[in-house]
């Protein structure tokens, strides 16, 4: 079956380390907040001004004054710092963020990215996702597999305009677990009770496959 965007976002929790910064994009990469174990200590940077983040409050428990970069009311964590977003940025493009999730449309077997525009489709623009591509050590892409006409999402060569070059290293789909190679998709695991010719079927890049792929553990 496939994962869930709540599955998706736990999945790459698990790709956390103690003592990262991390950036969490719009989306399905703002839910890992609610799986950091509580024993970890990742520090969360929000690009419109806070490190520090927590998981999403509680209904009834919202403080409006309190949004992340995609106005989503979040909390609080002891030791959070507010600042302005020029700093934020200061601390993008210096590379001081360990890794960041980002959601996208689609994302090319050499690791470039397409996440913020649709031709044709109003669009606010691509934000911070410019600044994090370019400057982050580590980014990891959650998304769905394929679009909503079934087509895939994985592709050889990204067909909407692109946020970044040859920078992603990591996807999390709701399919499958994939390292982006030098020479392909390479699969890592697969959603419990998907076949790897399901995932291959439906991965338009060059797929590489070597042994048992093992089902995603939670």
């Amino acid at each position: 079956m496939a994962l869930t965007k709540e599955q998706i976002a736990q999945r790459i929790a698990k790709e956390l380390k103690d003592g990262y910064y991390v950036n969490l994009g719009i989306g399905i990469p703002t839910l890992v907040a609610n799986y950091i174990p509580i024993e970890m200590n990742v520090v969360l940077q929000s690009e419109n001004g806070l490190l520090g983040m927590g998981p999403f409050p509680f209904e009834g428990e919202e403080d409006p004054d309190l949004i992340n970069a995609g106005k989503q009311t979040i909390t609080t964590v002891p030791g959070s710092a507010f600042f302005d977003s020029a700093l934020s940025f200061g601390m993008i493009r210096a590379g001081k963020v360990d890794l960041t999730v980002l959601g996208a449309m689609e994302v090319s077997e050499t690791g470039d990215i397409a996440n913020w525009k649709i031709p044709g489709k109003m669009v606010k623009g691509m934000g911070g996702a410019m600044d994090l591509v370019a400057s982050a050590k580590n980014i990891i892409v959650a998304m769905m597999h394929t679009n909503p006409k079934g087509e895939s999402k994985l592709l050889p060569k990204c067909t909407l305009p692109l946020t970044g070059v040859n920078c992603v290293k990591k996807i999390v789909s709701d399919l499958a677990v994939l390292d982006v190679t030098d020479i392909g998709f390479k699969l890592l695991e697969r959603a419990p009770g998907i076949s790897v010719e399901e995932i291959k079927s439906k991965t338009a890049g060059k797929l590489i496959i070597e042994g048992e792929i093992p089902e995603i553990q939670f």
